[in-house]
């Protein structure tokens, strides 16, 4: 590598993560990210460069400033290591850092935040091969977990607008949506550029699967608006929870919980959609698919399943005394689980009660029914945990 200009190696103690900001030639620069940009990033969704009349004229001018010396702001790079890798960290020096980034980390290194300026930089060496040897400032995040890199994700792309919402939930939190396809047995996590819908029970999308686990760290139900959403990210709220190991050990068994009670439920099943329309316009329940076919259901369960856990934000409880009710809760729902696949079509029609359960949703107009619904089903699987699942059917629980 090209000697560096300066350095800065720091260690984050909040987030358990290295930080090392420095300038290393542009030509460095882009070899040491060729793979990421062009795996987009290294980031899945992350946006490619921009084609649009306005960011070309944008860039051409960036690339005019480049050519003349001009400073570009820090472009942002992060790794994933291995424990054994970190602990080397504090030993080298800043330049073999970059070294070791840019000879066997080179494959796992994603550009956080830089895509366009990366872009900019190509095209300036392109036309000017003496701009490869100019200095570009970096910032390379070392972390050891994906919650360390999402911290750092989260705060950097909070207030890009471009995305929406399902989009930039994907691409600051593909890590975790990582970690859990490798920890949940999921019957399948859809792909949203390709427009996959669930078709059966186990298979949620990845900006569902988020919002579970925001729903989950915060104990609330009402995160289904961007402005809710965003608001929980301008308090930093998320990665006050993010910094909190337990939150990653007490919401993968939950999750997992979700998905045995969805694939239980889902026994009850027959030709016709989750959801149909009667006559009246009324909604119909018809699978037992269709009660986790709704996000709603998916929230309130992890919702009422955090609180009862953790219990509630300001009043939590004691770890050991969470890890108990965890062990309880696990083991009452694998009890209910049990009962439900010894029944037949008939007894499990008769138990899920989706008739009740339909009028007590779809039965009346009513104003924010996201809302209502996600409510009505915290409510609802709240029941279930304090009777300890030990219901003659559901119709305790739908009716709350």
């Amino acid at each position: 590598m090209a000697a560096l200009v300066e350095a800065t190696l720091q260690f984050d103690e909040r987030v358990k993560c290295f930080s090392l900001i420095t300038a290393v030639s542009i030509g460095d620069y882009l070899k040491l990210v060729a793979k990421a940009y062009a795996d987009r990033g290294g980031l899945q969704y992350q946006r490619e460069a921009l084609r649009t009349t306005t960011a070309r004229r944008i860039r051409n001018r960036m690339i005019s400033d480049i050519k003349r010396g001009a400073v570009l702001p820090p472009v942002v790079i992060g790794v994933v290591v291995d424990t054994a890798t970190l602990k080397k960290i504090p030993e080298m020096q800043p330049a073999e850092v970059v070294d070791l980034m840019g000879g066997q980390l080179v494959d796992s290194i994603s550009i956080i935040d830089g895509m366009q300026r990366t872009t900019a930089l190509m095209d300036a060496v392109e036309q000017d091969a003496c701009v490869a040897d100019k200095p570009i400032r970096i910032e390379c995040w070392i972390a050891e977990t994906t919650d360390s890199l999402i911290y750092r994700m989260l705060v950097l792309n909070t207030g890009q607008v471009p995305w929406n919402l399902s989009r930039q939930l994907q691409v600051v939190y593909a890590p975790l949506v990582e970690e859990m396809k490798s920890r949940i047995k999921f019957a399948r996590v859809l792909n949203r550029e390709k427009a996959e819908r669930r078709t059966r029970a186990g298979e949620y999308a990845p900006d569902n699967l988020v919002e579970l686990y925001i729903a989950f760290a915060l104990r609330k139900t009402d995160v289904d608006t961007q402005q809710t959403l965003a608001d929980e990210f301008s308090r930093l709220d998320m990665t006050d929870a993010l910094a909190e190991d337990q939150y990653n050990h007490f919401f993968y068994p939950v999750l997992q919980m979700m998905l045995d009670l969805d694939l239980a439920f889902s026994r009850l099943d027959n030709d016709m959609p989750a959801e149909v329309e009667e006559a009246g316009g009324k909604k119909v329940i018809t699978k037992g698919r269709g009660i986790f076919d709704s996000q709603p259901a998916r929230i309130g369960f992890v919702v009422a399943s955090a609180i009862a856990i953790l219990g509630r934000i300001g009043m939590e409880r004691e770890l050991k005394e969470s890890e108990q009710r965890l062990e309880e809760v696990t083991t009452q729902v694998a009890g209910f689980v049990a009962k439900l696949s010894q029944m037949d079509v008939d007894h499990l029609t008769n138990f899920l009660r989706l008739d009740v359960l339909s009028e007590r949703l779809y039965g009346q107009k009513r104003s924010a029914v996201g809302r209502y619904e996600r409510a009505f089903f915290d409510a609802a699987f709240k029941v279930l945990i304090e009777v300890k699942f030990e219901v003659p059917s559901m119709e305790p629980a739908w009716r709350g």
